[in-house]
């Protein structure tokens, strides 16, 4: 019951802080309670009632066995290094691992299957970020956090930066127009991974997370000056929860990969 009341109390926070952002500064023109968004509200409920404690189980697992791994030295002179600079190294790392697990997440149909489910959404809006089925979820979480563990940073340091990045995940998906302007090409905005959404163009650009500086170097920079008009995937699935859960487990005689 107390685990419940945490995530009314998460959710109502959250709703206050984006629902005066969506409506003042839209990128779109949508109801707060579109269409699906029952089905992103489950999301979000799943992922604070079921999904996080298996993740967290996994990582903490990896903390605690990563001392067996011959990198005594290495975490030595990270540790011997400012925390500014471990913070920042730490980022970079991060953000090339993303980049690239992202993208192979579009090419490999076996992890396709479980990504596409978060490309399900036909409308964008910060409580959509939530849309993810928990081995996507769980294969983003151990590829974001593993540098950190493997660097030797504290768990508690892990989970501070894992709580940026979340809330940066919901800032990205949400339905507002802002911008960061010159710094546009250091930070991502919604824009840019909007149209990482868009049912087109999605599966080609925008990977990056925080920054899409990896996106500049590898040739998926994409940013027309304006908002995508269609989100979503052309197959034909479930978009139920529950279905969206169960689906991807499933064999299939002929299994389609991304577009």
């Amino acid at each position: 019951m107390g685990q419940l009341v945490d995530s009314l109390i998460s959710f109502a926070i959250l709703f206050a802080v984006f629902l005066p952002l969506e409506r003042l500064l839209p990128a779109h023109r949508q109801k707060v309670i579109r269409k699906e968004w029952g089905t992103d509200l489950l999301f979000f409920l799943g992922q604070y009632l079921l999904w996080t404690a298996p993740v967290v189980t996994v990582l903490v697992f990896i903390q605690q066995h990563v001392d067996a791994l011959p990198l005594g030295e290495l975490r030595a002179f990270v540790a011997a290094q400012p925390f500014w600079l471990q913070m920042l190294g730490v980022i970079v790392l991060c953000d090339i691992s993303i980049y690239w697990a992202h993208r192979y997440s579009h090419r490999n149909k076996f992890l396709w299957r479980f990504h596409r489910v978060h490309h399900t959404a036909e409308r964008l809006d910060w409580i959509a970020a939530y849309r993810e089925h928990p081995l996507d979820n769980l294969y983003t979480r151990l590829v974001e956090n593993l540098p950190a563990i493997v660097l030797g940073f504290p768990l508690a340091s892990i989970a501070g930066f894992a709580v940026f990045r979340g809330l940066w995940a919901l800032y990205i998906h949400s339905n507002v127009r802002l911008t960061p302007g010159p710094l546009r090409y250091v930070l991502g905005a919604p824009r840019l991974h909007h149209w990482h959404h868009d049912i087109d163009e999605g599966n080609h650009v925008n990977f990056a997370n925080v920054s899409p500086l990896m996106d500049l170097l590898f040739g998926t920079y994409h940013d027309p000056g304006e908002m995508p008009e269609r989100y979503g995937i052309r197959a034909d699935i479930p978009h139920g929860y529950v279905a969206q859960i169960v689906q991807p487990l499933l064999p299939t005689k002929r299994e389609g990969g991304p577009r």
